[in-house]
């Protein structure tokens, strides 16, 4: 599976509105600094010390949304 990562800051940066409830980064213990990854079908997963958790999910054209805001692609 394929996944653009980046930092929790830049993640707040190409989360819409309506695709995560409020407190959802807090709830999940997403700072500004944690390693987070989304992958092609839009999943969020968050670094933890020992493995990935899966935390949310984007919707819409998040792919643009993620390449755009990041310069990155699928890896």
């Amino acid at each position: 599976m394929k996944f653009i990562e980046m930092s929790g800051s830049v993640l707040r940066k190409v989360v819409n509105e309506d695709e995560l409830p409020e407190g959802a980064f807090e709830a999940a213990g997403i700072e500004s600094h944690s390693v987070v990854r989304i992958n092609e079908q839009g999943d969020i997963e968050v670094r933890r010390t020992d493995s990935w958790d899966l935390v949310g999910g984007l919707i819409g054209d998040f792919e643009k949304r993620v390449k755009t805001t990041t310069g990155l692609e699928w890896v």
